[in-house]
């Protein structure tokens, strides 16, 4: 769970001192928050790739979180790298399509990154997901611009840099990747099934970014939660 602080209120804002680490518990609540998310946004996820895609997205992000945060409630998992694992591979399984590849390889060099230890702090975070980040460019073989959830990836990554904590730099993530979600509606898609239609892809919200916005707000989320257990 978090450690220590002072809960700053609103659903991404940190605000104060908050945790400074996130131990399996937290990774739990984590993905247990963003199977929340997905499954009350599933329809908006399905008609955003109804516009550019195939109209899944929002069924298979909810299997796979569903699944996803039932797998992860085995008390085996004791540290941060061994949920991120049971995560990765659960999505790999569960979800169809391109996505499942990618949030798979996230969480997969996510807990590479985070190796066996029992907690991880802000610095140790932003490693494992700049790490998870470089492995969806590196599968997807996409970059910035190109329409796709690193549209929502990458600028969250940045925000997180120069952060003091987590919950500064969860805070900071979510409401980058809910800009980058945004901005994706004025791009052409290069890459996927949303490519073939070309000029006619402008217009619409990716739908893998807009997924993506809703896990790192299920991030900050989770932080606020586990501080607040914390000091309970």
């Amino acid at each position: 769970m978090g450690r220590t602080g002072e809960d700053g209120g609103a659903d991404v804002d940190g605000g104060g001192q908050m945790s400074t680490v996130l131990d399996a518990q937290g990774v739990r609540q984590w993905i247990s928050l963003a199977a929340e998310l997905v499954t009350a946004h599933e329809r908006e996820l399905t008609e955003l790739d109804a516009a550019i895609g195939d109209a899944d997205h929002g069924a298979n992000m909810r299997r796979g979180f569903q699944a996803a945060a039932q797998a992860v409630q085995d008390p085996a998992l004791a540290t941060p790298g061994a949920v991120l694992k049971k995560v990765a591979m659960t999505l790999i399984s569960t979800i169809g399509g391109a996505s499942g590849p990618l949030y798979g390889t996230f969480f997969l060099r996510m807990a590479g990154e985070c190796g066996d230890s029992p907690e991880i702090d802000l610095p140790v975070l932003l490693r494992a997901m700049e790490a998870g980040v470089a492995g969806v460019q590196a599968r997807g073989r996409s970059q910035a611009g190109e329409k796709t959830m690193l549209d929502a990836w990458l600028p969250a990554l940045e925000a997180m840099r120069g952060q003091s904590d987590l919950a500064a730099g969860t805070a900071a993530a979510a409401r980058a990747a809910q800009e980058g979600r945004g901005a994706t509606a004025a791009m052409r898609a290069t890459k996927g099934r949303a490519s073939y239609l070309g000029q006619r892809s402008v217009g619409h919200i990716d739908p893998g970014a807009a997924s993506t916005a809703l896990v790192l707000q299920a991030l900050a989320q989770a932080e606020t939660a586990t501080s607040q257990e914390e000091q309970a």
